[in-house]
């Protein structure tokens, strides 16, 4: 996780990246020096986004070995992750930092152009030992780029994969500890006495976690977290999300609630949880 701040931080600091240089570049295609300027400062920047794709690659590997703690015990799921505070919050804080990051690299488009430009750099080189990344690696992180939600897309695969691969664990272990997981945070979202004592950090964390939950139990769950049987309270949820969070986290939350679910456009979803996403 120490790890996974810094990358944050780093990715907050990524800003423009290096469209100035490519615009000279594209403009000036027969000048050596413009395409050597850009290729310059893209090789630093492809680094950095090198260390994203192996961040995400990383969680892929540990999400399981975290679920595996939070779910395989004999307790009762709130029993369990309160036994297990530790590694609850380790994963809560991998919630956190996955949402954090999506939310920035939406907001970053440079990240992609800097690096589709550099990847048609190696292309027209026979010799791309000099670049930073090798040709097939390029290509893999290009399709991690692609993604609006790539860190998700990541904690998505490593969660339905931990079920898929568990088939001695009932898939409810999983399902309910993560039903849990959004209750817990509802009820200190909801209750005004645990809202006033959470500072406005952990009152963002709180409201990600809840949605990150959401989302991972929408994927896992045969029949998913929208429909009426569902032990998620959707409504609830969706207004605690417009009353108590600043517009622009509550749009970034509800947007990922709408885009990256399973099951929201589902027949069994009823229409009236479906109009809360417009």
């Amino acid at each position: 996780m120490e790890q996974a701040d810094v990358l944050l931080e780093d990715v907050k600091c990524y800003s423009a990246g290096a469209s100035a240089e490519i615009r000279i570049a594209i403009q000036q295609p027969n000048n050596p020096d413009a395409q050597r300027a850009a290729l310059d400062i893209l090789d630093k920047l492809v680094t950095r986004i090198r260390t994203y794709y192996e961040l995400s690659q990383r969680i892929e590997q540990i999400v399981p070995l975290l679920l595996w703690e939070l779910c395989s015990g004999p307790l009762p799921p709130a029993e369990q992750l309160d036994t297990l505070q530790a590694t609850c919050r380790q994963f809560a804080r991998l919630i956190d930092f996955v949402l954090s990051f999506d939310t920035v690299k939406m907001c970053t488009p440079a990240l992609q152009n800097d690096f589709s430009f550099y990847r048609r750099a190696m292309s027209r080189e026979s010799d791309v030992g000099a670049f930073a990344v090798p040709l097939e690696l390029a290509n893999t992180i290009s399709l991690f780029l692609a993604s609006p939600t790539p860190m998700l897309s990541a904690l998505t695969s490593a969660t339905t994969n931990f079920v898929a691969t568990h088939i001695d664990l009932p898939v409810a272990n999983t399902t309910d500890t993560l039903a849990t997981v959004v209750q817990v945070c509802q009820s200190m979202v909801e209750k005004e006495e645990n809202w006033e004592r959470l500072s406005e950090p952990n009152r963002s964390f709180t409201m990600r976690i809840m949605v990150g939950a959401i989302i991972l139990y929408d994927h896992v769950d045969s029949a998913g977290a929208f429909c009426k049987d569902s032990p998620i309270d959707i409504r609830s949820i969706v207004q605690l999300i417009k009353a108590q969070s600043r517009s622009e986290q509550a749009e970034s939350l509800l947007s990922a609630l709408h885009y990256t679910t399973k099951h929201l456009n589902d027949s069994n979803t009823p229409k009236s949880v479906r109009a809360l996403f417009p």
